[in-house]
């Protein structure tokens, strides 16, 4: 736009520079006509005065001729020496040149002369014409004479207004452009410029922004039509903003709530959504996870399994069969708790089957699961090994009687039947631990009532009578005389006392003495009865002391080779548990060991 207009402006101004210089070159040459005219008139006049020496008619009429036109400035009359003898108006300078002179210096002098005559001149800033005029009487030059002429008063005025003219187009020409330029900008840029930074606030969803300017017309409409799109996408983008966010937040709430870990990740591996649940799995709870790449925020020992699962996954084709496969693998933890965890790994693919949009991670904390199942294994392998034992004494026994009955005597024949007999009972205690076990964790509901305490001790010393006598250890009983009753279930507490009392026989050295006592004690403001056993026998080491309660579990092996199921104090747990209270433990290693619950 600069450079047409510029072009424009020079053409514009060049074409009234031509057209003016036009007129001024006619009217040189009417000037020039005029000139030769006029200095032919005043020589035809003045010679004869000049010749006759008639000076003062000469006077007369070079008065009279400078006055009677405005196009003569001045009139010089010079003798043949060079010398002004008369000069209309009057001239100073009496020596203009020297006529003796070489042809070839003689424009150079009268170039000095025009300079000279300028120079006496007051009005010498206006270009004057100068007449060089010989005077010859009979063929003998007798003088000179200067003619100065005032320029053309429209040759003048044509060149200012030439000048003038080109300056006024060139300029108007530009003023013109920035007017338009302006109000281009105040009419049309303008409205497109809000009009284009409104597309682009409608495209970053900013879709509250309005245009506001006061134009009528179609670009009046055009922006009325902008603004009501602009209203109606905010409505839209409110309204559907309302059903995501309630969408987002029943799904945030869902995923929070499920008892498995899940874990959203996009195509980069980059985690979108993860609930409290794999952050408390993953032991991700000080470190910032959504963003950021999964791999960056497991520890080596997960990365190294997962990692290559999550590419295998990410290179299936969506239409492969294999993308709808669950990818599944356990991973044992080794930090402040040992854990055992398995994750689940799920493609997302969109409803065409032709985009993978993410994976889905689940974790699962299997920790619990895989120490029952470890504890199953072990009960497994102990109940086969503790029912093969007495089965098979059983079996052996009796096939020998049966095979050698005629050759036994009778004392041999009652040894191998009481050996079968006590065998019997053995395995029948050990189907009774598993099935009572099997009862005190069903749902079956207990009867609770008053009963004598004493006489629960008195039965567990008839029934450990004959086995504490042959590994000569006493049991005593401690009972505070103002117990009288206690409130619960008989049978459940004689089981639990029996169970700890017989692993304090089978742990307690020969020699040494168990002691049940029972005491009244306030905890909580509340009076409560304190059941105590305690033994001089191996004790238990501080960390297994929170594991002997399990099921299936038989701490004892690592110490000794005494047989059981590991079943005993599990039952005592869930005997106590059924009456709301808790069986506590305090042991040292070769120390004894102390069992204690409040009724």
């Amino acid at each position: 736009m600069i450079i047409s207009t510029l072009l424009i402006s020079l053409i514009m101004s060049g074409l009234s520079f031509w057209a003016l210089d036009s007129i001024k070159k006619e009217t040189k040459i009417t000037d020039k006509h005029f000139v030769q005219d006029l200095s032919l008139l005043l020589t035809t006049n003045v010679l004869p005065l000049i010749e006759q020496g008639l000076y003062e008619n000469l006077i007369s009429v070079s008065q009279r001729f400078y006055n009677g036109t405005s196009s003569i400035r001045y009139i010089i009359y010079l003798d043949d020496e060079g010398e002004i003898y008369y000069s209309v108006p009057f001239f100073t300078s009496k020596k203009i040149f020297n006529f003796e002179l070489s042809q070839s210096n003689f424009f150079q002098e009268i170039q000095e002369v025009n300079l000279l005559i300028q120079q006496n001149d007051q009005q010498s800033a206006v270009e004057i014409t100068n007449i060089f005029l010989d005077l010859y009487s009979d063929n003998q030059s007798i003088g000179f004479l200067i003619l100065g002429l005032n320029p053309n008063p429209t040759i003048v005025n044509s060149s200012r207004l030439t000048i003038n003219l080109s300056v006024t187009v060139f300029f108007s020409i530009w003023l013109i452009v920035v007017f338009g330029a302006a109000f281009n900008t105040l009419s049309i840029t303008r409205p497109i410029n809000e009009l284009l930074l409104g597309v682009k606030n409608i495209s970053a969803g900013q879709f509250y922004k309005r245009i506001d300017l006061p134009f009528e017309g179609d670009l009046g409409e055009l922006i009325n039509n902008f603004n009501h799109m602009a209203y109606k996408l905010q409505s839209y983008k409110e309204q559907n903003l309302e059903e995501l966010t309630a969408e987002k937040t029943k799904l945030e709430i869902l995923v929070s709530r499920i008892a498995d870990g899940a874990i959203l990740l996009n195509t980069s591996l980059k985690v979108m959504l993860i609930n409290p649940t794999a952050i408390k799995s993953l032991n991700l709870g000080s470190i910032p996870v959504e963003g950021k790449k999964i791999t960056d925020c497991l520890s080596l020992e997960i990365n190294e399994q997962l990692l290559p699962l999550l590419e295998y996954l990410m290179s299936l084709s969506p239409e492969s069969s294999n993308s709808f496969k669950t990818q599944e693998l356990s991973i044992k933890l080794y930090s402040d708790q040992t854990k055992t965890i398995r994750i689940l790994l799920n493609l997302v693919i969109n409803q065409n089957r032709t985009v993978i949009k993410g994976i889905v991670m689940t974790i699962q904390d299997i920790t619990k699961e895989t120490e029952l199942n470890e504890a199953k294994g072990k009960f497994i392998s102990n109940v086969s090994h503790e029912l093969r034992t007495p089965l098979f004494n059983i079996l052996s026994f009796l096939e020998t009687l049966h095979e050698y009955d005629e050759t036994l005597s009778t004392e041999e024949k009652l040894e191998f039947l009481d050996i079968a007999n006590k065998e019997t009972k053995r395995l029948t205690r050990l189907v009774n631990d598993v099935l009572d076990l099997s009862r005190l964790e069903s749902d079956r509901e207990y009867q609770f009532d008053y009963f004598e305490l004493f006489l629960v001790f008195e039965q567990v010393i008839r029934s450990y009578q004959i086995t504490a006598k042959e590994k000569n250890i006493d049991i005593c009983v401690e009972i505070d005389p103002i117990i009288t009753k206690v409130y619960g279930n008989y049978d459940l507490i004689l089981q639990s006392i029996l169970n700890i009392v017989g692993n304090a026989i089978k742990f307690t050295h020969v020699g040494e003495t168990i002691v049940i006592r029972a005491a009244t004690i306030e905890l909580y403001n509340t009076a409560k009865i304190r059941v105590e056993i305690s033994d001089a026998g191996i004790g238990i080491e501080f960390l297994q002391q929170q594991q002997i309660f399990e099921r299936f579990l038989r701490i004892e092996n690592s110490t000794h080779r005494l047989r059981g199921t590991g079943l005993g104090l599990a039952i005592v747990k869930n005997c106590i548990d059924k009456h709301t209270s808790q069986i506590f433990v305090k042991s040292e290693r070769n120390n004894g060991t102390t069992f204690w619950f409040d009724l």
